[in-house]
């Protein structure tokens, strides 16, 4: 079964990933914890949408 993310969500993981190259952009080195924090945040994400797609019912 394939699931598609809602227009919603697709535009918070681009926003989100826009604003993380926004300020990264200018610098040479990147903390790990940087990259780490960016990750999560989409992670929990996708991990929200999941369990929506989840709880939908079926018809």
């Amino acid at each position: 079964m394939t699931e598609a993310l809602d227009t919603a969500t697709i535009e918070e993981i681009r926003a989100i990933i826009d604003r993380g190259l926004g300020t990264t952009k200018s610098r040479e080195l990147i903390a790990a914890s940087e990259v780490a924090d960016l990750l999560l945040d989409l992670r929990l994400l996708l991990a929200a949408s999941d369990a929506e797609l989840e709880a939908a019912p079926t018809n």
